[in-house]
């Protein structure tokens, strides 16, 4: 059912307006409040108004390391940025890579200054995931090949902080043996939940995993980025 507050001066606001799900015999408690937190995304609300099929079609990816665009072309589908006023996909790679029907390609460094300020041009508001796959070329010495990638990861951090919305993810890949102390704990203050995880499709031999953090603080988390001293 429908439930509308009143304001103060008595009347019925619109802006005001809460959908109250009343639970049925078979539905859980949790998928409920599912559905009642689904009714009231302002997102999902909005998507609905314009005729969309889910709130995806408001979402911005960034794809770090994009080359050659598997990811990107993963996020072009979930967010449904080929239909009209669908979400927003930006990839970067330093290498030469094919444009993709849905995105914004670019062939650029990443590390140098600039690139940053390009994202941000491109994505036009606040990012709701930023993937990384970046990593630097191996040396076959796994001790500095790990500080490269983790260097790679907090660089991509450092961008995620300052574009992320509330509630958005961070993505990067990392080498066996995790994140470093200090970047870990600094996930942490910054998300709600990290984790590692290694995806089925990622070769068993292979060193390659990811954290995944979900969950983004806010803008409290930003300054943190101070907080990362990376090697040069």
């Amino acid at each position: 059912m429908t439930e509308k507050k009143k304001n103060k001066s008595g009347k019925t606001g619109g802006h005001m307006l809460v959908e109250r799900v009343k639970t049925a015999r078979k539905r859980t408690v949790s998928s409920t409040r599912w559905l009642q937190r689904q009714l009231n995304d302002p997102y999902v609300i909005e998507s609905r108004r314009l005729g969309y099929r889910s709130r995806a079609a408001f979402k911005r990816v960034v794809d770090l390391g994009a080359a050659p665009g598997g990811w990107t072309q993963v996020a072009v589908d979930r967010v449904k940025s080929l239909e009209p006023r669908g979400g927003k996909v930006v990839g970067i790679d330093i290498l030469e890579w094919a444009p993709i029907p849905g995105a914004t390609v670019m062939t650029h460094d990443f590390l140098d200054d600039a690139a940053p300020d390009m994202l941000k041009q491109a994505l036009d508001g606040p990012a709701d995931v930023v993937l990384s796959d970046m990593a630097a070329p191996t040396t076959g010495h796994p001790p500095t090949d790990h500080m490269r990638i983790i260097h790679m990861c907090e660089v991509a951090l450092m961008f995620a902080l300052e574009v992320l919305a509330p509630g958005g993810t961070f993505v990067a890949k990392v080498f066996k043996g995790g994140t470093e102390r200090e970047l870990l704990d600094l996930l942490k203050r910054s998300f709600q939940t990290v984790r590692h995880a290694k995806p089925p499709a990622s070769r068993a031999e292979s060193a390659e995993t990811y954290v995944v953090a979900m969950g983004f603080r806010g803008n409290s988390s930003k300054s943190d980025a101070d907080e990362i001293s990376c090697p040069e």
